[in-house]
């Protein structure tokens, strides 16, 4: 492997660990600093959203429903660099609220390297299954106050799917 892959690897690396920080902590400028310009934002099965403003909008939205402690992790992160200037990469998440773990799933990514700088060009969220009553399954019956609270949609699949 060559000097400039594992560069590569590293800074891809950081970009899906900033992702998760910002987003946790609803900093959805340096966030969206992390996509391209047109990156699209994909939550199978049937949400996406192309571009900053749409992709910042979906963002803003989803952070209602009165949760106090949102954390996101990610494990098993899988890259495949094609050149010094595009890759993609799998890995799964995890989120925990104040009352533990509320929802998982993976991400399927797509990055490219522009002016020196890693981005998402692509993000592809599937979420296997939520906790019954937690944030993302209140959200996803609309059990919230606001129709901003229903942003976040869910897909909840039987094991092994």
């Amino acid at each position: 492997m060559e000097t400039w892959e594992l560069a590569a690897r590293e800074a891809i690396r950081d970009l899906v660990a900033r992702y998760n920080q910002y987003g946790d902590r609803a900093r959805f400028d340096p966030m969206l600093a992390l996509f391209a310009e047109d990156a699209v934002l994909e939550l199978v099965p049937d949400r996406h959203y192309a571009g900053h403003a749409a992709i910042r909008g979906f963002f803003e939205a989803a952070v209602g429903g009165g949760v106090r402690v949102l954390r996101h992790m990610t494990a098993t992160h899988q890259i495949d660099v094609s050149g010094p200037y595009a890759a993609r990469g799998r890995c799964y998440f995890a989120v925990l609220t104040e009352n533990g773990l509320d929802h998982w799933g993976s991400y399927r990514d797509e990055y490219r390297c522009t002016d020196g700088t890693w981005r998402f060009a692509s993000r592809r969220v599937r979420v296997d299954a939520v906790t019954p009553g937690g944030w993302a399954d209140q959200r996803q019956r609309g059990d919230s106050d606001t129709a901003s609270d229903r942003a976040l949609t869910v897909e909840t699949l039987a094991p092994g799917g």
